[in-house]
């Protein structure tokens, strides 16, 4: 008898332990579900925004493989002018405002603009209600290039903002100059706070895309040994629209052979065949010739960290709608 009531007050206090913990269980679970919700539809819109922009870059490079060299190379001119803020992507407003889109290094020869407004606007069809800033575009529109050219995919953060303005001077002063000796590169690389290492990795960007043919023949933008066989038929007018692949081998695929043409002395521009004048980036060449791998790992953490450089302090940030000009109908809010 003894032993029943013992073992029917055990039973009880195990129901009542049950009972109160799932009382506590369901107090806690209601707003645990809350955040999984608003944590899955933050990463739907996300997924949205990334299939919307490897769409628009597929059709882009499937219609022209170039492209994705282009963009590979819009991405890099927006960042190391004064950060990854979409400022490259601002239109002039004559009169009144002039950005770098205009501006020598980028003028007539930067290109990809119109993608970037497409995924825009695929994103608004797609993703309605999502915000990305056009900066954020540009960022996953150059990763798609790299993986679609036969690099590796890497992760590209989301969050940056567009800045409200653009800088003309900087994109001269900022920006390596196919011209640049090895120590003036090597500084301004150092300015993004990116190493000699990071440098060789990110010029590699090279195997893919074009020179033009006004660019190589102003006698200081090529390596002298590439000269005789140029077939520019120099000079040419600035309007010139020939082009001369950076890489000899395989200029529409992302490989390693940009390093081979640089060990063999066939750097197409001065500023890439220095990159073998010192031993500091020549050991890098050479690893990176002999380790593919290793050079397309490096390539994507020096891309991640190049893509994480901050607009300028003080600078007005936003979302633009449109992506060549800031929001609002007046130039003064710039």
């Amino acid at each position: 008898m003894a032993f029943g009531a013992t073992h029917l007050s055990l039973t009880l206090c195990l129901v009542a332990l049950i009972v109160l913990a799932k009382a506590n269980f369901d107090e806690k679970i209601e707003p645990v579900n809350n955040i999984l919700e608003q944590n899955s539809d933050m990463l739907s819109q996300e997924f949205c925004i990334i299939a919307a922009v490897r769409s628009v870059v597929g059709e882009a490079i499937t219609r022209e493989r170039r492209m994705g060299a282009s963009l590979i190379r819009l991405f890099f001119h927006d960042c190391f002018v004064d950060g990854c803020d979409g400022g490259i992507l601002l239109d002039d407003i004559p009169g009144r405002f002039q950005g770098e889109k205009t501006s020598p290094p980028n003028n007539n020869s930067v290109r990809g603009f119109q993608v970037i407004d497409q995924a825009k606007q695929r994103i608004k069809t797609m993703c309605p209600g999502a915000a990305v800033s056009c900066a954020d575009i540009l960022a996953l529109a150059a990763r798609d290039s790299v993986a679609m050219l036969g690099g590796m995919p890497y992760p590209v953060r989301l969050g940056r903002r567009d800045a409200r303005t653009a800088n003309f001077t900087g994109a001269l002063t900022q920006l390596p100059a196919p011209f640049d000796d090895l120590n003036v590169q090597l500084g301004k690389f150092s300015a993004k706070g990116l190493s000699a290492r990071e440098m060789v990795a990110l010029v590699g960007a090279h195997t893919v895309g074009f020179a033009r043919c006004v660019t190589l023949c102003d006698d200081r933008n090529i390596n002298p040994a590439m000269k005789p066989t140029l077939r520019c038929g120099c000079p040419v007018s600035s309007n010139n629209t020939n082009l001369v692949p950076l890489d000899l081998m395989t200029p529409e695929f992302f490989d390693k052979f940009y390093y081979e043409d640089l060990i063999r002395n066939q750097g197409l521009l001065f500023s890439d065949q220095v990159l073998m004048g010192s031993s500091a980036t020549a050991d890098v060449v050479r690893t990176y010739n002999s380790n593919p791998g290793l050079f397309l790992r490096e390539f994507n953490a020096a891309m991640t960290k190049m893509g994480d450089l901050p607009p300028s302090r003080g600078v007005q940030l936003e979302i633009r709608d449109v992506c060549s000009k800031v929001n609002g109908n007046s130039i003064t809010d710039m």
